[in-house]
């Protein structure tokens, strides 16, 4: 079977801008005239609203960058209230995550869409169930992954990690994206991380996204073009 048309978005650890991420890369399909869906199978750390029900935020940022209609639950099979990894928070409130599940959801998605954006929750070793990890979860949906790696101190090691541990479990890579989760003036491991990945790694970095304080702004559309090769996106759409 052939690879489904999209990309498994996944981070060297959490908070590291992988919805971000998500969101240009979708912006960035559409306004190639790619219908782009986002998809966040399992999202912790959800508040209540005030009609008690959980509301994903990362999910609902997707939603609304891809402009869908489609219900919540559809986007967020398994949304949950603990911060916590998957299955720690799987166990904290007695819910079963499904896979088959959360495929069928994709598989739904992506018969009224022209390619899908899923992102994962942290990086590629974080627990969805015992001995099921992200990994498998992208694996189990057939995407390409793209890792989302932070321009600071540090991120030589988590991404060099993340791409060769991929690389070896039989995953396809389709590239790196660095994210700047900061404002403010750049140091030297942010001045040279993106070129030293490049010189090192495994798997191409094919963009490079600004500091972006509004999300869902209009002019995300343009920053993902300009920040993001999509001539290395285009093959897997």
């Amino acid at each position: 079977m052939g690879r489904a048309k999209g990309f498994f978005i996944t981070g060297t650890d959490t908070g590291v801008g992988k919805t971000i991420a998500a969101a240009a890369i979708i912006r960035l399909l559409m306004g190639n005239g790619t219908k782009a869906f986002g998809m966040k199978p399992i999202e912790t750390g959800c508040k209540a609203s005030i009609y008690g029900d959980l509301l994903p935020e990362d999910g609902m940022i997707l939603k609304e960058v891809a402009g869908m209609k489609e219900d919540i639950r559809e986007i967020v099979p398994y949304p949950f209230r603990t911060p916590v990894a998957p299955l720690v928070a799987s166990r904290e409130e007695g819910k079963e995550i499904n896979i088959e599940v959360i495929k069928e959801r994709f598989d739904a998605l992506l018969k009224k869409y022209d390619a899908g954006i899923v992102e994962g929750a942290g990086g590629l070793l974080v627990p969805v169930k015992k001995d099921f990890f992200m990994l498998d979860l992208a694996k189990e949906l057939n995407l390409p992954i793209l890792i989302v790696s932070p321009n600071r101190l540090g991120t030589l090691n988590h991404t060099l990690l993340t791409a060769r541990y991929a690389l070896d479990h039989g995953a396809e890579v389709a590239g790196i994206i660095m994210n700047t989760p900061n404002p403010g003036g750049a140091g030297v491991a942010e001045k040279t991380n993106t070129d030293v990945l490049k010189e090192l790694s495994p798997v191409p970095v094919i963009g490079e996204l600004p500091y972006i304080e509004d999300i869902c702004n209009e002019s995300l559309a343009a920053i993902a073009q300009k920040g993001i090769d999509s001539g290395a996106l285009a093959g897997h759409i």
